[in-house]
């Protein structure tokens, strides 16, 4: 696998040097291969995503073909306004100058992405790293297989080697392609690996962008609308059977309406999912064993007020909703990652907000509430990567919005143009004009009314 991945990025490189992908027609042409590829392959992902995460065809598209498709399609509406190079204002102490920013490929890319949405999650940055020029490596997860066989399938139709490629396996092969120097890493999964993957590339003064997670809290106060509010926030919770990096990780809501917020919750877990959410086809799986078993340890019994149910043959846990939960709860030692809801009370907005600023940053926050001074002090004070007001998730969706998050949940971001200029180089130049040249900046240096004038250039 070592020579296997040592050919392919040297082949890469000598395909990037040949400046065919600087080529915005080049770009487009890619971007078009690619949707007719997903276009044809629908009911293939679909039947991958259900073999690997028990995915209703509804909830593939709604979620990873659908959104991928999106971004092809605001790629290729807006690549070449987003390639133009953009002028920028010149200070007067560089008079006669104009100054312009240039977007540049930056070359080689590796793409690692996650099981959880992982035919989404691999492409999405595909796409904003072919519309900014580059080539790529694909490393999908060995904990979705079906998909990663698909994908593979895909981009070879697609495209040659040495333009993308796509590196099967699992943490063997992560290790040897984190060894390997190239001019971006683009990771998504666990805060854990996401380390593994700075040290790595430090070595080699790579930058990396990491998308991890966290505990994403969601707030519920005293004038949320809460049928609303339950129906929208069991929707983001159970979405992909929990895993998803941004769900609603637990609940802080105000104690006055905590019982019936919890029945809300209750009542709407039945709309969505029946009263047997084990025997629903469209209602996921966890991915595996040791996932399952993970989320099973963090279930107390005593704080079950619905759900807890779960079936080990086919790896299914109910939607389940934990009262009474403190911070001192195993529930709240990590990120969850699956379909169980801990809810907290609070009485007092400022000690959330204390409290929130003490944690690790979270990947999102959401907040649900009619006052908007409430809003304005959460959304503001509280440090997250992004979020939403009365809603959960739908934020992703938004191309004109970057994703990313801050600190523990991760570094940099894409989508729409935030993803195009995340996979370029900007580039500053300076043309200065030649009619005129200021004699100011050269030796030898006067004092007096030179130093004045320099001083007014410059303060």
């Amino acid at each position: 696998m070592e020579d296997r991945i040592d050919e392919i990025l040297d082949n890469q490189r000598k395909f990037f040097a040949k400046e065919l992908t600087y080529d915005i027609g080049y770009r487009i042409g890619a971007l078009k291969k690619l949707r007719l590829g997903i276009l044809k392959y629908e009911s293939e992902i679909a039947a991958a995503l259900k073999s690997d995460l028990g995915k209703s065809s509804f909830e593939s598209y709604m979620c990873e073909t659908g959104m991928a498709l999106s971004e092809i399609t605001y790629m290729l509406r807006n690549i070449k306004k987003l390639v133009k190079p953009r002028k920028v204002k010149t200070p007067m102490s560089q008079f006669y100058s104009v100054s312009r920013q240039i977007k540049e490929p930056l070359g080689n890319v590796l793409i690692i992405s996650p099981w959880n949405y992982p035919f989404l999650l691999t492409v999405q940055p595909l796409i904003d790293a072919i519309a900014a020029g580059n080539t790529a490596v694909l490393k999908p997860s060995a904990y979705s297989p079906a998909t990663s066989d698909l994908i593979s399938q895909l981009i070879k139709e697609c495209y040659p080697e040495e333009y993308v490629a796509v590196i099967k396996g699992g943490r063997a092969e992560n290790i040897s392609l984190l060894k390997k120097k190239f001019d971006l890493v683009f990771f998504t999964g666990s805060e854990r690996v996401g380390k593994e993957v700075l040290r790595n590339t430090a070595e080699n003064l790579t930058p990396a962008v990491l998308e991890l997670g966290g505990k994403s809290p969601c707030i519920v106060d005293e004038t949320a609308s809460l049928l609303l509010a339950a129906r929208r926030i069991v929707f983001g919770k159970y979405l992909n059977c929990g895993q998803t990096c941004v769900a609603p990780d637990y609940i802080l809501c105000k104690r006055e309406v905590k019982a019936d917020f919890i029945s809300a919750v209750k009542t709407e877990i039945k709309k969505q999912f029946g009263d047997n959410a084990l025997e629903n086809e469209n209602y996921g799986k966890i991915v595996n064993r040791k996932h399952f078993d993970r989320l099973l340890s963090l279930i107390d019994p005593g704080k079950i007020v619905y759900g807890g149910k779960y079936d080990e043959e086919k790896l299914k846990i109910e939607p389940t909703v934990l009262d009474d939960v403190s911070w001192d709860d195993k529930v709240m030692q990590e990120e969850i990652f699956g379909p169980l809801m801990p809810v907290m009370t609070y009485d007092d907005i400022e000690e959330v907000i204390t409290t929130l600023r003490k944690k690790p940053k979270p990947l999102a926050l959401y907040v649900f509430s009619e006052n908007k001074k409430t809003v304005k002090r959460i959304t503001e004070r509280c440090v997250f990567g992004g979020g939403c007001v009365n809603d959960t998730i739908i934020h992703l969706t938004v191309e004109t919005l970057g994703f990313g998050g801050i600190g523990e949940s991760g570094m940099g971001a894409y989508h729409g143009e935030t993803g195009f200029n995340t996979f370029s180089h900007i580039k500053g130049i300076v043309d200065k004009k030649t009619f005129i040249d200021i004699p100011l900046r050269y030796q030898p240096y006067k004092q007096g009314k030179n130093e004045k004038m320099l001083r007014k250039f410059l303060k």
